[in-house]
């Protein structure tokens, strides 16, 4: 099977290509990558060459073509809230965002924390996914802080990483353990950073305007302190550390002492970090409640240069889906998250790109090249031999975000009406069109 991808603006920045090519797609893999020619050109060499012309042309003039998007952090919910979302329609909600490939998170009812729920959820995710799954393992088991799960065993079994995501290993010292046993099984710690007793039942950030809703807020200190715990513990195992969906300055700032230091760290955002402050939270709503929550304009600017700089390389969604019924109360009663694959793209080519903090090349790196170097895969290039897992997208038409045309299952966004660049239009994946956005 074959598949011609021509005239599109193709950005791989792996490959230091921005510019006009026609991509040929072969068996899964990208067979060839030229500059851009005329059809009749295409059909004629192939004919000469004695091979056979694709099988599909997909025209791709005036818009983008990149690596497929790679999600670090996402939330599938399956097994044990699948009423929230399944990996059927978290897959189909990547897809439909221009990720190839998601990172799930353990927090499952029971969690990820052993090798054979690992191989179970892969199983099941070969059978029904769209796009590729790559699942990350609890660092305790049952995610209790108490006793470590078997590393190494998950690892065998198909884990990439480890996290006790939604929550810290508060216990110091178990903590350095887990690190220490995920270095020897080769292994990056997916750290959240929370100080759980300093959270005193926070729902927002503090400041001014939780204070005009009445709400508890939740301190830049709740972040900073495990930061700075785990960039340290990191030093002493000498593992990888990732820190996920990082929320303020001093985050930024500690992430780029430790590089200058020399440790292996790096750092993600999420879309909605960069894109709202909580000075501009309209209402006491769950919809805008997440975890961490969003921060001030000095949080939001820090994030945005940390972006820009590639002191965070990553942009994450923490795509966290829940019921209408749950989201609908105040944000004392609402669970944390919100939805964010389906938006990740369109807020970020509208509130990085549009506005002059990055270009599309490094909107890719932050979006794929660098997550695929984070989790250490062969991906995040469109280079000649490299997975046909591609994104066709168009940033120039505006539209409106409408969380009735989502797949995932949650509606949980905080961004419903707001005004957007950026439309994926095909996503593909090992060669199959995954996704295709209907003409209306």
């Amino acid at each position: 099977m074959e598949l011609l991808i021509r005239g599109g603006h193709l950005i791989d920045p792996a490959e230091g290509k921005d510019g006009l090519y026609d991509i040929l797609v072969r068996d899964g893999v990208v067979a060839e990558v030229r500059a851009a020619q005329p059809s009749a050109t295409i059909c004629a060499e192939a004919e000469t060459e004695g091979r056979q012309t694709a099988k599909r042309v997909i025209e791709a003039a005036g818009k983008y073509v990149m690596p497929g998007f790679i999600d670090l952090h996402v939330h599938l919910r399956e097994p044990g809230f699948e009423y929230k979302e399944t990996i059927a329609t978290g897959s189909r909600a990547a897809a439909a965002g221009g990720f190839t490939t998601i990172c799930p998170m353990p927090n499952t009812k029971p969690p990820m924390d052993s090798p054979e729920k690992i191989r179970a959820f892969l199983k099941k995710a070969e059978a029904e996914s769209s796009v590729h799954i790559l699942p990350v393992g609890a660092i305790t088991i049952g995610q209790e802080g108490k006793v470590l799960a078997d590393i190494k065993g998950m690892a065998d079994a198909g884990a990439v990483a480890v996290s006790e995501d939604g929550k810290s290993v508060m216990n110091s010292a178990l903590c350095a353990e887990g690190m220490k046993a995920a270095a020897e099984a080769g292994l990056p710690v997916f750290a959240h950073c929370e100080d759980i007793d300093l959270v005193r039942g926070g729902v927002m950030n503090a400041g001014t305007r939780a204070d005009e809703l009445g709400l508890p807020g939740i301190s830049n200190a709740v972040e900073d302190i495990i930061v700075a715990r785990d960039i340290l513990l990191a030093k002493e195992t000498n593992v990888q550390l990732h820190l996920c969906h990082c929320s303020t300055k001093g985050s930024v700032q500690m992430l780029l002492m430790a590089k200058e230091e020399g440790l292996p760290v790096s750092g993600e955002t999420g879309p909605h970090y960069i894109t709202m402050t909580d000075e501009e939270i309209p209402e006491d709503s769950g919809n805008y409640k997440m975890n961490p929550p969003l921060r001030g304009k000095e949080d939001k600017e820090a994030l945005i240069a940390g972006l820009a700089s590639g002191v965070l390389e990553a942009i994450a969604t923490d795509h966290a889906p829940h019921s209408l019924e749950e989201k609908q109360q105040s944000m004392k009663k609402a669970p944390f998250g919100v939805v964010g694959m389906e938006t990740a793209f369109a807020l970020a080519v509208t509130e990085l790109v549009k506005k002059g903090h990055l270009s599309m090349s490094q909107l890719v790196s932050r979006m794929s090249m660098a997550p695929a170097q984070i989790l250490g895969i062969p991906k995040g290039t469109l280079k000649e031999g490299s997975p046909a897992d591609i994104v066709i997208a168009e940033t120039e038409q505006e539209y409106e975000i409408n969380p009735d045309h989502f797949f995932s299952k949650g509606r949980n966004t905080p961004f419903a009406g707001k005004r957007v660049y950026g439309t994926v239009c095909c996503t593909i994946v090992d060669g199959a069109v995954v996704y295709e956005k209907q003409e209306k």
